[in-house]
């Protein structure tokens, strides 16, 4: 597996662009579009929340049959929480998509991020649909990173080049967020494209395992969001022995998968609003992965560990409390703890 430039535009037949439409930045670029030349294989997670925005509710309706061409993003404005007229235009933008770009609304995605509760200015979001459409380019890819972010300090983006049946298969993804990031998809967008040829259940069970050791791992805050979801679009044009099942092929797209999501998860936690540390829990010996997911979340979600982490204080039984409280099953006399490579707890008590 090799990292290569371009992200989400690094896998052949995939276009991105990004408008300033101003609907909520001025002078700066906050409306994506995602564009494949070709209809797209496609499989999402959402959000948890049971307040979920209209726009993705739009796009669960699009994506029921597995399918999309397109992707349009606006940053700064949620799009939740707006009624009627919220859910209406969610659709006008699949709509204004769909006509810029001469294919069907039902295989329009559409994704928001911002501010909860106020209406989008729906004549800029048209403007920047249109501007967008007129200058999408197979090198679009780091634009359209930086359009959709709001708080975030930086862009996420990344690809990777592998080999599928003796294919060179691409993946390439970018990514959002920054507060109200907490395991089960919190604030955040994902959007990943590849151009295997990978069955549709596939998709979504390749998928659907990454984000549980990815993006469903992540805390900075401990809220959860209205928008947000993981997106993946295949389009088939690497021309790859199509992936159908469990096998080498199968193994060999789940592991770069894998790569794209964690190397953005970790993104977005290491520019969590406000955050000057990363912390990465690592569970070994766990009776089962429900039990180490459990202790890992426990503590990198202790605030406790977290202020610890900050002022550099190795009170490493603020770990072994919140493990105590985690749910998970352990035996307290049967833990070491590290930090970094360093044990400072052994068999349940100090060194």
């Amino acid at each position: 597996m090799e990292i290569v430039p371009g992200g989400i535009t690094a896998p052949r037949g995939f276009q991105a662009a990004a408008a300033a439409a101003e609907i909520r930045y001025p002078d700066r670029p906050d409306l994506a579009l995602i564009y494949s030349e070709v209809p797209a294989v496609a499989a999402a997670v959402y959000t948890r929340n049971k307040v979920q925005a209209a726009p993705l509710i739009v796009s669960r309706e699009h994506l029921a049959n597995g399918q999309a061409q397109a992707v349009v993003i606006n940053a700064g404005i949620a799009n939740a929480a707006a009624g009627q007229q919220g859910l209406a235009d969610a659709r006008q933008m699949a709509y204004l998509t769909a006509e810029a770009l001469q294919i069907a609304p039902e295989d329009v995605v559409v994704a928001s991020t911002g501010v909860i509760g106020q209406f989008l200015p729906m004549e800029r979001v048209e403007k920047g649909i249109q501007q967008a459409a007129a200058q999408l380019s197979p090198n679009g890819g780091a634009e359209a990173a930086q359009a959709i972010m709001t708080t975030d300090t930086r862009r996420k983006e990344i690809a990777v080049k592998l080999n599928i049946g003796g294919c060179p298969v691409t993946i390439g993804g970018m990514a959002k967020g920054s507060g109200m990031i907490h395991p089960d998809m919190a604030t955040m967008l994902g959007f990943i494209t590849t151009d295997a040829a990978i069955e549709p259940a596939v998709l979504r069970q390749a998928l659907k395992a990454s984000i549980n050791r990815s993006f469903n791992l992540v805390t900075v805050d401990g809220d959860t969001s209205t928008n947000d979801m993981v997106l993946v679009l295949a389009n088939g044009r690497a021309d790859n022995p199509r992936i159908d099942g469990a096998g080498p092929d199968l193994a060999a797209f789940q592991a770069g998968l894998d790569y794209i999501t964690g190397y953005l998860a970790k993104e977005i936690a290491r520019d969590g609003e406000g955050a000057t540390r990363l912390i990465e829990v690592r569970v070994k010996n766990a009776p089962s992965l429900d039990d180490g997911q459990k202790a890992a979340r426990a503590i990198a979600g202790s605030s406790l560990v977290k202020a610890a982490v900050f002022g550099r204080d190795a009170n490493w039984g603020r770990i072994l409390a919140a493990l105590g409280y985690s749910g998970a099953d352990f035996d307290p006399q049967q833990v070491d703890i590290y930090l970094g490579e360093v044990m400072v707890a052994s068999d349940g008590a100090g060194p």
